[in-house]
């Protein structure tokens, strides 16, 4: 099985490859931007400390940078899932190039973090991928990422993050934040790799989508297969791009609860209409530490369902 057929992407892959309107933040490491398979027009730099486009890319980071980015906007003739390729990817870098190999998972600073995710707002994302690791912050610090998080909510930004791969029980000060989407990697069966994070909060406020031997593009044209969290959140991410991509006058909280029913309790999605002809709907309560498979084509017909009603309203 494909991953996007995992997480029911196909179809909407079909419908769209997306809009250029939709902005699409990745704060993670630079990216060989002039790899074949990227080449298409639609990537942006937003500046920062590091430049958007590799030095070495053999370094760490430009793998990481470029395998995410290739998940989520390369052509779709490519070995990259790519997803949601005529979005708009707005290249935020925050990891240095300073190490090689892929040992290790990139990390940021809170600071840096904040600051990358405050230029994606103003730059105009619609939703962020957070496919990272973060040092412990301090009390400050946590507060900045929290007034991050807060601007993100109040301007109707969406945030994609990885729960993280220390197979532990519990949540982290991104994974906490109740705006944020924590992803958590699973197999192609739909089973949660060992590596990933669970939690309460997680399971809650999350989705699982492929994060095991996915294949995408590297830094130097050749094809690499990573997984864990990081891998498994562009999915998510490139989810929610394609469906804002079909549904523009979507709210952010609309394309969030869309994304957070579960194809089972697809019946029990309740809608009502509320003053200036907007919808709002209301979704079961989830009592798992493991977040359900994203469901991209449940999500679809979610919103087609209030999009219908706002139309006849």
């Amino acid at each position: 099985m494909h991953p996007t057929e995992l997480v029911k992407l196909t179809r909407l892959m079909q419908r769209t490859q997306g809009s250029s309107d939709i902005r699409i933040g990745l704060i993670d490491g630079p990216v060989a931007t002039s790899h074949t398979d990227l080449t298409n027009g639609h990537l942006q730099e937003i500046s920062g400390n590091n430049g958007a486009s590799c030095t070495r890319n053999n370094s760490n980071a430009c793998l990481h940078g470029t395998f995410i980015a290739g998940v989520l906007a390369a052509r779709r003739t490519s070995p990259a899932p790519a997803i949601c390729p005529d979005c708009t990817l707005l290249i935020r870098p925050i990891f240095s190039e300073s190490t090689s190999g892929r040992e290790h998972m990139p990390s940021a600073t809170p600071q840096e973090l904040a600051g990358a995710i405050f230029d994606c707002i103003n730059a105009g994302a619609r939703v962020i991928n957070l496919s990272l690791a973060l040092a412990q912050p301090s009390t400050r610090e946590e507060k900045l990422l929290d007034e991050a998080f807060n601007r993100a909510l109040s301007r109707g930004v969406l945030i994609a993050a990885a729960a993280g791969n220390q197979g532990m029980l519990g949540s982290s000060v991104i994974t906490r934040h109740p705006w944020v989407i924590p992803v958590v990697a699973c197999d192609l069966r739909g089973y949660p790799i060992n590596e990933s994070n669970l939690g309460s909060t997680i399971g809650t406020r999350g989705l699982s989508a492929p994060g095991d031997n996915i294949t995408g593009l590297g830094a130097e044209g050749q094809i690499l297969t990573m997984g864990g969290t990081s891998v498994a959140v562009p999915f998510v991410t490139g989810a929610i791009a394609l469906l804002w991509s079909q549904f523009p006058d979507a709210t952010a909280a609309q394309i969030k609860l869309a994304l957070m029913s579960q194809p089972q309790n697809f019946q029990q999605v309740t809608t009502r209409q509320t003053g200036g002809g907007r919808v709002q709907f209301h979704l079961p309560r989830r009592g798992s530490v493991v977040p359900p498979l994203l469901d991209a084509e449940s999500a679809w017909q979610i919103l087609s369902t209030v999009n219908t009603r706002r139309q006849t309203a």
